[in-house]
C-alpha cells in the first residue's frame, strides 16, 4: 500500500483531523514506515504455531456467572440524577 497525499487526505476526512501543510510529508513518511513494518509481519511463517499459544502455562482464570441485582446501587445512582422515574433516568427529548 502506497501512502500518498490522496490517502492522507482520505484518512484526514475519516478521522476528522486536519494535518497542517508543513507536517504532511513527515506524517506520510511515518505512515509508510508503519505500513512497511506490518507488511513484514505478514511474511512470518505461523503454520506451526498453536493458536492457543501463551507465554505462561497457566489457564485463564474464569469465574461462575452469578446473577446479582441490588436495587440499592441503582437507587444511589439515580438519587444524583436531575430527574428520574421507575428506576430510569429521564432526559430531554433530542429527536423529533
Amino acid at each position: 500500500m502506497q501512502v500518498d497525499n490522496v490517502l492522507l487526505s482520505r484518512l484526514e476526512k475519516l478521522s476528522y483531523l486536519q494535518i497542517s501543510k508543513d507536517k504532511r510529508e513527515e506524517i506520510i513518511v511515518q505512515l509508510s514506515e508503519i505500513v512497511s513494518f506490518v507488511n513484514n509481519l505478514s511474511e512470518l511463517n505461523t503454520d506451526d504455531v498453536d493458536d492457543k499459544f501463551s507465554m505462561t502455562n497457566q489457564a485463564t482464570f474464569t469465574r461462575e456467572d452469578i446473577e446479582n441485582c441490588d436495587r440499592t446501587i441503582n437507587d444511589n445512582i439515580l438519587k444524583n440524577a436531575p430527574d428520574s422515574a421507575d428506576h430510569f433516568f429521564i432526559v430531554p427529548k433530542i429527536i423529533e
